[in-house]
């Protein structure tokens, strides 16, 4: 018998309810259901118990569905709770459709890039950190600069002296990349984007850097003692002057169920109004 978990969003209203109509049909094919209530801070769990993960919520839920089944190669189904719905790509009037072509092992699907990060502390590597949209280092309170040099693959790539920095996957280019002046780029390509963040240098562009290099983020000493990275929007790791972060793909990809081409276009154009066409 399958065995399929059910994520939760805890903040949607409506996700308890449309949970109980998933897992009863979902008995109904002989499918055996868990549930997970996520609240947006839950701590990483591996899921690799379960034939699917099913998410309900917005893209975030999927952020964290992906962190704990790419190990486990198992494939995420996102239905749309949210705002966006880049991932998130099921809408809830089509779940049922979905699932029934999920289960048939007709569904679309995409494979998705990740990102890790590990944290080098006095040339010892403190912990590994797995995202699927990004990666931000920035200071803690605004109008603060933080210092920075940049190396791929050991070549001195550039000095930052910016608000931040953000590395990314294709997939978060439509995130916080996207809104800090980043390229969007297709979400199925493999490669490393890096977006400055108010660089304090009108030269200063984003990126497109190849997906089998290491991108190293070295923090430099300066006035802003408050620096702190970000992986996915999960919990603050604070940095210090001399701490170097390496960033590069993983070597597993994560399974979106019913994500394509046509439903990324679509959200391009009626979340951000991507059109290149004027307002009529």
């Amino acid at each position: 018998m399958k065995k399929v978990l059910i994520i939760i969003n805890t903040v949607k209203n409506e996700s308890l309810a449309l949970s109980a109509q998933i897992s009863d049909f979902l008995k109904s094919k002989g499918v055996e259901c868990d549930c997970l209530n996520f609240d947006g801070f839950n701590e990483n769990t591996p899921f690799g118990n379960y034939e699917f993960v099913i998410t309900l919520g917005g893209d975030g839920t999927v952020l964290f569905a992906a962190r704990n089944c790419v190990e486990f190669d198992v494939p995420v189904f996102p239905v749309n709770l949210g705002q966006f719905g880049f991932m998130a790509s099921v809408q809830t009037s089509e779940w049922q459709e979905s699932l029934e072509l999920l289960l048939q092992g007709k569904a679309p699907f995409q494979y998705r890039s990740m990102l890790t990060a590990t944290l080098v502390r006095d040339g010892k590597k403190e912990a590994q950190y797995i995202g699927l949209n990004d990666v931000v280092i920035s200071a803690k309170h605004t109008a603060r600069t933080v210092a920075m040099e940049v190396l791929f693959d050991n070549d001195h790539l550039c000095k930052l002296k910016s608000d931040g920095v953000i590395i990314c996957t294709p997939t978060g280019s439509t995130a916080y990349s996207a809104s800090a002046g980043g390229p969007i780029v297709d979400p199925v390509l493999d490669a490393i984007v890096m977006t400055p963040i108010n660089s304090f240098s009108l030269s200063s562009r984003p990126i497109v850097l190849r997906s089998d290099g290491i991108l190293c983020i070295d923090i430099q000493p300066c006035r802003t003692k408050e620096i702190w990275m970000i992986v996915d929007g999960q919990e603050p790791v604070y940095l210090k002057a001399g701490d170097r972060i390496e960033i590069k793909i993983l070597d597993k990809k994560i399974k979106l169920i019913c994500c394509t081409q046509k439903k990324f276009f679509n959200a391009l154009r009626s979340k951000l109004n991507w059109r290149g066409e004027p307002y009529a």
